[in-house]
């Protein structure tokens, strides 16, 4: 069995974080194994409290892992601190990590900075180098290209800017601002667009860990970039399609949603 792993923060709710990472990766066909940054307090409402892993407990982690189950893939999500990510890329070359796809986790679909400059300066210098993928949506691809973008030629601009200043491939999440769940991937030279096609689904909570570690169960099991992308965009929309609805706000995605077989059955099916 393929191995991937997540190194991300916990979602008490279970939505996003390392707990849709490992809810995804199960349902894409790999075993997952997670090292966590971040404890938070949070439900489908917001986030109220967030405690942050050291950075020797983290190495520890990573150690832990890259010693005994080898990942085949690595999917990096909320990383708030410098030290923090400094640790990550460290293990990463230590171990010659393969298939990294980073999720530039910076601002909320609110519009909220989540991370500080001085680690967002970072995540530029360790992190992105060693990354095969980014998938930033458009106002972390704003920061990370320093340009505005509103329209698609702007995002083709603007992914091919990030993708060769990393040397690595881009997946330019569209949305709301540009156009209509259509992203872009700049991979090689090359873009080419995925068009989705929007599910009017209010709870689209973890959306971006979902999609990122979708991209990396992919990677991990040994299809192109391309087709890990497609393939992973059609799980995400699967998962929005199911329309779970559970939570006061924004609630999470049914990740278990093409989960057949006996141990998913509700005891009404036995009746």
């Amino acid at each position: 069995m393929r191995t991937a792993l997540t190194i991300a923060g916990s979602d008490s709710s279970g939505g996003a974080g390392i707990q849709a990472d490992i809810k995804t990766m199960m349902a894409n066909g790999v075993y997952a194994m997670s090292a966590i940054t971040a404890l938070t307090a949070q439900n489908t409402t917001g986030v109220t409290a967030i405690m942050e892993a050291t950075e020797e407990f983290l190495g520890e982690e990573l150690d832990n892992i890259f010693t005994d189950i080898f990942p085949d893939a690595v999917k990096i999500g909320m990383v708030s601190s410098s030290g923090l990510i400094i640790k990550i890329a460290e293990k990463l070359k230590e171990y010659d990590a393969k298939n990294i796809v980073v999720d530039p986790v910076m601002v909320a679909t609110s519009g909220a900075r989540l991370i500080s400059e001085d680690a967002v300066s970072t995540l530029k210098e360790y992190l992105f180098p060693l990354a095969q993928i980014l998938t930033p949506n458009i106002p972390e691809a704003e920061v990370l290209s320093g340009m505005t973008i509103t329209s698609e030629a702007e995002m083709m601009e603007a992914a091919k800017v990030i993708g060769d200043q990393y040397g690595c491939a881009v997946l330019l999440k569209g949305g709301h601002k540009v156009n209509d769940a259509n992203d872009l991937l700049y991979h090689e030279g090359t873009c080419q667009w995925f068009y989705g096609k929007r599910i009017d689904n209010p709870n689209t909570h973890g959306t971006g860990c979902t999609l990122s570690s979708a991209i990396a169960s992919n990677l991990a099991k040994g299809f192109p970039m391309d087709v890990s992308v497609e393939r992973a965009k059609a799980y995400i929309s699967g998962a929005l399609a199911a329309m779970l609805d559970l939570g006061k706000g924004s609630g999470p995605m049914n990740h278990g949603f093409d989960i057949t077989g006996e141990y998913v059955k509700e005891a009404s099916d036995h009746e």
